[in-house]
């Protein structure tokens, strides 16, 4: 009898926990699917690539879309146009960012990435001013990335044309470039410490990008109490808050107000001005989570862009030939690359820009938050909704490509072979929450890669045919796969 009972209530309160949802408390509600009580729509999601399913879901309940990731509603932008009006026509009603729960453990609920409100506006402006300052964008950080060239071509000599792993060779020197802008020091490709943060920082986008990973961000109260891989992550994740930490205290002894080195000191002098201010956002614990941000983000998708590069070349060696031809006749082999080469190499800038398109690296974008009700065509997306702009339906969209699926560098050239930029590349996402290192990242992709293709040919030891340009992880991010790869050198 007891147990007639609890079933009949259970049952009672599923049916009203469906009956809310298909009236959503909100008339305006965007449509979707029905899902089922704390586990919302999560059986119907491709546990690997959630973005496939929401897309899929779009053809059946339009652009904008409602879904439940367990008890989050979570309001879903599909297309262009959808994406583009939300970031970019309506952006300040789409600043708010989620507080995605893996992040705010790793962060402490603090830095900018996570942040809303005038936490946000104050760290963002502080952060794009003074990585302008230290040269994001301009000559100075150019001058950086094509000395730490010179330190990969070296090290990618070394292998002497014999098969290698370039993963932590690109990790090594993408970091050392955000190092120099963060710690104001580079480090050896041959230092155990630094190899094993990189390592960190791979482990963590790969945990993101797992099934596990998502389940801790759907169910973190419950992933916090079950044993799994995610607490060696997280205690990873905690050794290098503890590494930013030492490099912080090393900035304080060694501080010059009048002679800021990096990032840290600049942050550390405004946390003087401002000591006695009781609403500033500069203070210890914003400081090390945002060199967190800006060190986790600044490495591994960079790096895992330009391995993905170098897969699609060893996949299309006609391509990387072109590309080569194009190189030499412009800049030669005798001179490092410069920024203003790119407008003289438009197949060579096309093909970065598509091997971009295709690598789609966050194809969900960092989720947005309502922190309002918001008005968006037509439909109320009330206060505390993630929102998903579905930067994989923009990179993927038939109306925006020729051939959305394939590599196909034609996609920014016009019919003279001139580039020709789309409004749909949006691999940094777009509006006020776009990536603050976007600069960086373009500038760190065309200097390294034309670098590479100056000095070397790329090939894979058994053939352009064994390359499989499908992702190892997909979800958060795409994570290419690993490849053991041939440099040879060119005369």
């Amino acid at each position: 009898m007891e147990v007639t009972v609890v079933l009949a209530a259970a049952l009672v309160a599923a049916l009203l926990w469906l009956l809310s949802l298909k009236s959503r408390g909100h008339a305006r509600l965007p449509p979707g699917p029905s899902g089922l009580p704390v586990i919302g729509n999560l059986l119907q999601m491709d546990k690997r690539a959630p973005f496939k399913t929401m897309r899929k879901l779009s053809e059946s309940y339009g652009p904008v879309l409602t879904v439940y990731l367990g008890r989050q509603r979570t309001v879903v932008l599909v297309g262009y146009d959808a994406v583009k009006e939300a970031l970019v026509d309506q952006a300040d009603d789409f600043t708010g960012r989620a507080p995605i729960p893996f992040l705010n453990r790793a962060t402490k609920g603090y830095g900018l990435a996570i942040s809303n409100g005038e936490r946000w506006r104050q760290l963002r402006r502080f952060t794009l001013t003074t990585l302008r300052d230290f040269g994001m964008g301009r000559k100075g950080m150019e001058a950086w990335i094509q000395e730490e060239s010179k330190h990969l071509v070296a090290r990618i000599n070394d292998t002497g044309g014999t098969s290698f792993d370039p993963t932590f060779f690109l990790s090594c020197t993408v970091s050392n470039v955000i190092c120099c802008l963060v710690f104001s020091q580079r480090f050896s490709y041959d230092d155990d410490n630094f190899l094993y943060l990189l390592h960190t920082i791979s482990e963590t986008l790969k945990f993101g990008s797992s099934p596990l990973g998502q389940l801790y961000n759907v169910f973190p109260w419950l992933m916090q109490r079950l044993p799994g891989r995610q607490h060696k992550v997280i205690a990873r994740i905690d050794e290098l808050r503890e590494f930013i930490m030492k490099k912080i205290q090393e900035h304080k002894e060694t501080l010059d107000p009048s002679s800021p080195r990096d990032y840290i000191d600049c942050f550390l002098t405004r946390v003087r001005q401002e000591k006695h201010n009781p609403t500033t956002e500069f203070h210890y614990d914003n400081l090390v989570s945002t060199v967190l941000n800006l060190y986790l983000a600044g490495t591994e998708t960079t790096s895992s862009t330009i391995r993905f590069a170098l897969s699609v070349l060893i996949k299309h060696p006609k391509t990387q030939e072109k590309m080569q031809q194009e190189i030499d006749t412009v800049i030669g082999q005798g001179r490092c690359p410069f920024m203003e080469d790119r407008k003289s190499l438009p197949f060579t800038d096309a093909v970065l820009h598509e091997i971009q398109r295709l690598l789609d690296i966050v194809p969900m974008s960092l989720p947005h938050y309502a922190i309002k009700d918001i008005s968006f065509r037509g439909y109320i997306i009330p206060k505390d909704t993630m929102i998903v702009p579905l930067l994989h339906s923009v990179l993927k969209e038939d109306k925006q490509w020729a051939t959305p699926w394939s590599f196909d560098p034609q996609h920014f050239l016009d019919q003279n072979g001139n580039f020709k930029k789309n409004p749909a590349f949006l691999p940094f996402s777009a509006g006020k929450r776009a990536c603050v290192g976007e600069s960086l990242a373009r500038m760190e992709i065309f200097l390294f890669l034309v670098s590479l293709l100056q000095h070397f040919t790329f090939s894979h030891p058994a053939g352009p045919d064994s390359v499989d340009l499908s992702p190892e992880h997909s979800s958060f991010a795409n994570v290419p796969r690993m490849y053991n790869i041939i440099a040879t050198q060119r005369n």
